[in-house]
């Protein structure tokens, strides 16, 4: 049984309710409950069941949970749930408006914002450390921190952000040069360049260097100055094994993609060390340095990109490494996914570095993402599907349209009722014809995802693809 992840934001009463009902139907003889037991810790008292559930987490005790969970207690932040557009009669509400409106806050980052706090700017910048960074006010800035050095570490304003987060996530335009200058100001004066908060307690911090980079799931804007504050940080102490930005600027974000990011992060070390402070704390909820170099390599395989394959092997990793293996991917080595998909060039150079062969099952997988004509066995098309049943979340993040129904013959479930489902990843991905063909074959367009109860048609809006949410709105006119 694979370790799950927890929820977000974990919840220790839940985790304790989780612990009550496993002794309750371990004792009861279910099936399931018996077999988590069995996998992680024999179940016959309440602590042995605390010990099972934070292993079947991750955690080696029960008390490693609890003091993960204290953790992101601590460092949780919810920007994207503060709302704008509420009275302005007072000072303070004009400035923490301004505040919210300017900055990246990972919620619904409609550009609109910052020019509604460019209206905001001349009432409110030069009002506290906050404002004068993200206005840009250098000589605010330098005169506030003489008179109290300290604030350049304060939490404070709207997100209990320190000053070098709203620098970094800021995303005002100001004059070319302010945002390094007072970078480098807040460094001198003591702040963190490890400075960071957890979104809604996901284990990877959102660090200065992530709002630096920007993008992500909404293809959010990077800062106006992106390499140039993330080599000022990162000459200052920032941990270059940077777990949201490695995100944000892969997986997490439509194409295209570039590598900026990844050469000046491996210049200053992404894959060596201990992984810094982020990763001390939230261990082992959080990445490896060489699981970050590997789960890029897979990434990179999975969307047929050379040059990164090329920057992830030229650091000595195995070809054949796995990282944490995202549901998306996990069952397959990088060069299954660039053979399975077709990308000959990534394949060549993973083979190149050592890489093994396909087996039957991935030659049969190769075949279906073909189009076909499939010939298999009873025995190893259940082998197929049992290997990974998540290959149509593949196909529909690839556009592979020409797969699913050899897929469905195979005997994989296209459908895939109460969870994420290929026609969300699909839609999200703005993959039109895969979103009409899995109607066709039956998708659901109503179905909601577990985690946010997002139809297909919404996690199109949430990426603006257009096209896709058009389409969905057709069918029920």
């Amino acid at each position: 049984m694979p370790t799950r992840n927890l929820p977000s934001p974990p919840s220790l009463d839940h985790l304790r309710k989780q612990a009550k009902s496993l002794l309750k139907q371990v004792r009861a003889g279910d099936p399931a409950a018996v077999a988590l037991a069995t996998e992680f810790h024999p179940v016959s008292t309440l602590a042995d069941a605390q010990v099972a559930i934070a292993r079947s987490y991750g955690f080696p005790s029960w008390p490693r949970l609890v003091h993960h969970l204290e953790l992101v207690e601590r460092y949780s932040r919810f920007p994207h749930r503060q709302e704008i557009g509420g009275p302005l009669h007072t000072r303070g509400r004009r400035i923490d408006e301004f505040l919210r409106l300017a900055t990246l806050h990972y919620g619904q980052d409609d550009p609109a914002r910052q020019v509604a706090a460019r209206a905001l700017v001349d009432n409110v910048a030069l009002s506290n450390i906050y404002t004068q960074v993200v206005a840009g006010a250098v000589d605010a800035v330098r005169t506030t921190l003489a008179a109290d050095p300290a604030l350049a570490r304060r939490e404070g304003g709207p997100f209990r952000w320190e000053p070098l987060l709203y620098l970094a996530y800021s995303r005002l335009e100001v004059a070319p040069e302010a945002p390094l200058e007072i970078a480098r100001l807040l460094l001198a004066n003591g702040a963190d360049p490890n400075a960071g908060y957890l979104w809604q307690g996901l284990p990877s911090p959102f660090t200065a260097l992530t709002g630096a980079f920007g993008r992500g799931e909404g293809d959010q804007p990077p800062h106006q100055c992106r390499l140039e504050l993330a080599r000022i940080l990162l000459e200052a102490g920032a941990d270059p094994n940077d777990s949201q930005t490695m995100y944000n600027c892969g997986p997490g974000c439509p194409p295209p993609y570039d590598d900026d990011h990844l050469e000046l992060l491996l210049e200053f070390g992404l894959g060596q060390g201990d992984g810094g402070p982020w990763h001390e704390r939230m261990t082992p909820a959080h990445p490896t340095p060489g699981q970050l170099l590997e789960d890029e390599l897979v990434f990179a395989a999975s969307k047929g990109l050379p040059r990164r394959v090329e920057l992830m092997l030229a650091q000595g990793i195995d070809p054949d490494a796995r990282g944490t293996e995202h549901p998306i991917f996990v069952g397959h080595r990088a060069y299954e996914l660039a053979a399975v998909s077709g990308y000959d060039e990534v394949a060549a150079l993973l083979r190149a570095a050592g890489a093994a062969p396909l087996d039957d099952v991935h030659e049969l997988y190769a075949a279906a993402f073909r189009g076909g004509p499939i010939e298999a066995d009873a025995e190893l098309a259940a082998r197929a599907v049992r290997r990974n049943p998540h290959l149509p979340l593949v196909a529909a993040v690839l556009g592979r349209t020409e797969a699913l129904e050899p897929l469905r013959q195979l005997g994989f479930d296209l459908l895939m009722p109460g969870r994420i489902t290929p026609l969300h990843q699909a839609a999200f991905s703005g993959h039109l014809d895969t979103v009409k063909k899995l109607l066709e074959l039956g998708a659901d367009p109503d179905a909601e995802d577990p985690a946010y109860h997002g139809t297909a048609r919404g996690w199109a809006e949430h990426n603006r693809q257009q096209e896709v949410v058009d389409y969905l709105d057709r069918l029920t006119d």
